[in-house]
């Protein structure tokens, strides 16, 4: 299959050109790597989902949010495959109103099992630093409104005002909550569902980035900071991974500047982006239905390596 390749937002030699040998080429040890200060950075996502059923299904309709973006910030996605095996599908790929990259695929009749797979080439430029916005997105309602999922209740209103008690420029105050929902929330898998709001995580304490992300993202929204949610992938980590970005001031513009609360730090450059929205129900990075009496069963695989890096 021919892979799409997405326009380049500025002109400018790509640290690797899409090839299909790339799929096979050795990843580095990004663990002996420093690549927070490397200049340049080339990624390879290669992710795959498949359902496998008990008996034919119809009308399959599936929604992928999983191609990360032609640009976000000084990340940069040079070209990308994505694959459907098992059943006969047709595909629509769009932007979304938050501006990700969302596949829709249709098969009229799944005989057995159907699969998805992603391989991506991606890669970041330090230079161009996070991703750059208008100022007025300071004031979006949408970054700022709290959704069913991130709404806050007692606990939560007592604890952003105790973070934003203390003075501290927007910055700081996010720093401040960032690591605070660290220490609050302990990673547990199994214990949260897809449906978990904020408030019920930190009641518990436990959950996984999912719900750190939920926690700081309903404090942001009670520090009167404009904040989204992030889905994409970090290295040495076996699946999707959540974090936030919050929308700070900078000069005459906004950046966004990606924390991730489950690991209580901010996200550098071992994280790649796939989507933002308001929460996890804007990005999930696949839903769908069919017609038929039998189940689904999902299996997913990932792997993320660094390519190069100078």
């Amino acid at each position: 299959m021919t892979p799409t390749v997405l326009p380049r937002e500025r002109p400018g030699p790509p640290l690797a050109r899409w090839d299909p040998a790339i799929l096979g080429a050795p990843l580095l040890d990004h663990r002996g790597l420093d690549l927070d200060g490397a200049r340049r950075v080339s990624y390879l996502l290669e992710q795959s989902f498949r359902y496998d059923y008990d008996a034919p299904v119809e009308a399959l309709r599936q929604r992928l949010v999983v191609v990360p973006p032609p640009r976000h910030g000084g990340q940069r996605t040079r070209g990308y495959t994505l694959t459907v095996t098992g059943a006969r599908a047709r595909r629509r790929v769009r932007r979304d109103a938050h501006g990700n990259v969302v596949a829709w695929l249709r098969a009229d009749r799944v005989p057995r099992c159907v699969e998805f797979r992603l391989a991506a080439l991606i890669e970041r430029a330090a230079a161009d630093g996070p991703p750059r916005l208008p100022a007025v997105t300071l004031r979006s309602p949408r970054l700022l409104r709290p959704t069913p999922l991130t709404a806050a209740d007692a606990r939560l209103r007592t604890l952003a005002r105790d973070l934003t008690r203390r003075a501290g420029s927007a910055q700081e105050v996010a720093e401040r909550i960032c690591a605070t929902v660290g220490a609050a929330i302990g990673y547990e898998y199994g214990v949260t569902s897809v449906a978990t709001t904020a408030a019920e995580a930190l009641a518990a304490g436990r959950g996984v980035c999912q719900d750190s992300a939920h926690v700081m993202l309903a404090l942001c929204h009670l520090a009167r900071l404009p904040a989204r949610y992030v889905s994409g992938h970090l290295l040495g980590q076996g699946g999707t991974h959540a974090w936030v970005e919050v929308i700070l001031p900078r000069g005459r513009e906004a950046v966004a500047i990606g924390y991730d609360p489950c690991n209580g730090r901010q996200a550098g450059a071992g994280y790649v982006t796939v989507a933002t929205g308001r929460d996890y129900r804007d990005v999930a990075p696949t839903s769908g239905t069919f017609l038929g009496p039998a189940a689904g069963r999902l299996t997913t695989g990932r792997r993320l390596g660094v390519l190069a890096a100078a």
